[in-house]
């Protein structure tokens, strides 16, 4: 009865609120009703309410009430005979999990159910809560609870509530609720779903983290008949989608979610997408009016060209669009002041990296873009015209940074990057309009522009690159001028969009062609760097190198086991100050405490050997010394034997040193008696 009266309790408690709350609204209509009009308009969620919202305050009490006084009612004999009614022993989890795959006993599973409630909230305020069962308990119980519930309870909620083993939909689950079985277990549904969620928003460890959200997602079709707890796991599972380490390739991961997630409302996305498009075009402006280094600093930087690289592949994705298609323009605008903001050579990689975005956003929209100039500017900067002062220096990748040393400046390796870097996007360029009626005036001046540099630079091996795309340009341009001396139409003539659509289709120009040949070649020089780590920030993320298993399946099924047994293997707890350290920090918290062991170890064992020995003793070793022995290999009693032998050594110079004096003041000595005498 006195369960019942908390659970009355509490919904009028929530009903009243919400009763106060209406009197308030209806107050502000009377008081305010232009502004009561404005609410009705565009936030009509907020004046609204059901009986969905008057429960979602004691929803999880309610489930919890609810299980407190099943498990009051059953008589589990498990638990007669055990010292304390509070501690949870690894006997009764085991017992428990035992009579559930046996026999699939329902006291059991609601036990189970209490002592995972209570390792989920282990460490928390509960205050004077005489309905908390168990409220001590070991790291290795907790492992017990943890991995079994994690991994079970998916399958016995389904067995109960006569489910198919996997999958399920929203309306499966909304059919579900009206059926006897749903009114009987729900409240286990819905105690194990809020319950980890409490604990995975404690939860700091990679693979802990990444196992949880794994079994969790086999129950997420559960969410549909718990709107509050659905809106809260989508909330969690964006924050850890969104954080963690910051590899270019989590970066592409991000941004390519990002873009198939535009495509469910492309009219709404327009909408965000113009939004922070201007806000990138003010830092740019205010780059360009301020002139200073943190003005600068804020374009020049990761975060600001990964925003550029999301939404140049959003509109690329979405060109054919017309929601998106408009907001090609002024990206481009942005880009191109991005890319000519600080025309220097040490941030030629990051003008080549607009440069690609550029060529990318030309292609998909069919807008000629003139990316030529950004190109051929590099050309005519003294880094790449006078001799390397710094040698030949290591591989430069000028796809992973954005700013370049000055030491590397000075390399002839960096010279080469850009000549080819360059040689590679004018080709791209040149490539997209080789089709064109108006090749010919589109390349003219990158072509006398090139000739120039073969004129002015003295490697040859930059002239050839440069030699080889000028004949390719002047074939091309004689292959276009071929038909365009047979054609009748006039530029501005809508017939000029189907110049040579044929050849465009099969790739047949001198320059796509060419192309070809370049990327094959980027591809191979890409391929022999990727083997050293690029990392665009301090940590990088960790990839898994197995696909992703299909839920359900049987290989999956097999290993869930064992990687859950790793993951929860560890002294962790929620809550509290007893937080769980990944298993790197706690290995290396071992090692240190090893090392301190070691180390107090020799400092008695010297303390030892050493205890009437004078400090003259300690001239004798050099930190040099010091250094190679505790560094070097050897076994403890090696090194103890060779610091005795060192510190023999050392006593007998003493010895020598101290006899040799005693001769010296022994022999000064009598000199002086045979002066006197």
């Amino acid at each position: 009865m006195g369960e019942k009266g908390k659970k009355c309790k509490a919904i009028s408690k929530s009903q009243s609120a919400v009763k106060e709350h209406k009197e308030q609204l209806e107050r502000l209509q009377k008081k305010d009703p232009e502004f009561y009009q404005y609410l009705q308009e565009h936030g009509k969620d907020l004046l609204t309410f059901d009986d969905e919202d008057i429960d979602d305050d004691v929803d999880m009490e309610d489930a919890e009430t609810q299980l407190d006084h099943e498990i009051h009612q059953h008589d589990i004999s498990e638990e007669e005979g055990k010292p304390s009614k509070t501690v949870l022993l690894a006997a009764m989890v085991d017992s428990w999990c035992n009579s559930i795959r046996q026999d699939g006993r329902l006291s059991a599973v609601r036990s189970l159910m209490k002592a995972f409630r209570t390792a989920c909230h282990y460490g928390d305020d509960t205050g004077e809560d005489s309905s908390a069962k168990f409220t001590v308990m070991s790291s290795g119980v907790f492992n017990k609870i943890m991995l079994f519930a994690l991994s079970e309870m998916d399958r016995i909620l389904r067995k109960l509530l006569n489910l198919p083993a996997s999958g399920g939909k929203k309306e499966t689950i909304n059919e579900l609720m009206n059926t006897k079985q749903w009114k009987s277990y729900n409240h286990l549904v819905k105690s194990y779903l809020g319950n980890a969620l409490h604990v995975l928003n404690q939860m700091t460890d990679t693979k802990m983290i990444s196992f949880t959200l794994r079994r969790l997602q086999y129950s997420s079709v559960f969410l549909a008949a718990f709107p509050n707890l659905l809106r809260k796991y989508i909330k969690v599972a964006l924050h850890f989608w969104g954080t963690g380490g910051v590899k270019l390739q989590h970066i592409q991961f991000l941004a390519n979610c990002v873009i198939e997630l535009i495509r469910v409302d492309l009219p709404t996305a327009y909408q965000h997408a113009f939004v922070f498009i201007r806000q990138l075009a003010m830092l740019l402006r205010d780059a360009l009016n301020m002139k200073t280094k943190e003005a600068f600093r804020k374009v020049y930087e990761w975060k600001f060209i990964n925003c550029l690289e999301l939404w140049t592949g959003a509109i690329c994705s979405y060109s054919s669009e017309a929601d998106f298609k408009p907001l090609a323009y002024p990206l481009t605008q942005i880009i191109s002041g991005v890319a000519r903001l600080v025309p220097t050579a040490r941030y030629f990689a990051l003008r080549l990296r607009c440069v690609r975005m550029l060529n990318r956003i030309a292609a998909s929209t069919g807008t000629f873009i003139p990316v030529s100039m950004l190109l051929l500017d590099m050309l005519e900067m003294k880094e790449l015209n006078r001799p390397p002062t710094g040698g030949v220096g290591k591989a430069v990748d000028l796809r992973t940074t954005l700013k370049t040393s000055k030491p590397i400046l000075k390399t002839r390796a960096f010279q080469e990057a850009c000549v080819i870097a360059v040689v590679e996007e004018l080709a791209e360029h040149l490539a997209q309009w080789s089709y064109s009626v108006a090749f010919f005036e589109f390349s003219f001046i990158p072509a006398v522009r090139l000739r120039s540099f073969c004129k002015s630079n003295k490697v040859e091996r930059f002239r050839k690159e440069m030699r080889h795309l000028i004949r390719q340009i002047e074939a091309n341009i004689e292959f276009s001028n071929e038909r365009r001396a047979s054609v009748a139409f006039l530029p501005n003539d809508h017939a000029a969009s189907s110049f040579l659509e044929d050849e465009k289709k099969m790739g047949t120009s001198p320059l796509s062609q060419y192309v070809v040949i370049l990327r094959q070649r980027a591809q191979q020089r890409n391929d022999s760097m990727m083997e050293s780590s690029v990392l665009v920030g301090e940590k990088s993320a960790v990839f898994g190198s197995k696909l992703d298993q299909v839920p359900g399946s049987d290989e999956e099924d097999d290993i869930r086991n064992e990687d859950g047994a790793s993951v929860f293997s560890s002294s962790w707890f929620p809550g509290g100050d007893s937080r769980a350290k990944p298993p790197k920090e706690e290995e290396e918290e071992k090692n240190k405490k090893n090392k301190k062991n070691k180390n107090k170890k020799r400092m008695e064992q010297d303390e030892g050997v050493g205890e009437d020995e004078d400090i003259v003793e300690d001239l004798v070793l050099s930190s040099d010394e010091d250094a190679s022995l505790s560094n070097s290999p050897s076994t403890g009693d090696d090194e103890n034997e060779e610091r005795l032998g060192i510190r023999q050594q050392s006593k007998k110079q003493k010895h020598k040193n101290l006899s040799k004096k005693s001769l010296r003041s022994h022999a000064n000595k009598s000199k002086k008696r045979k002066r006197a005498h």
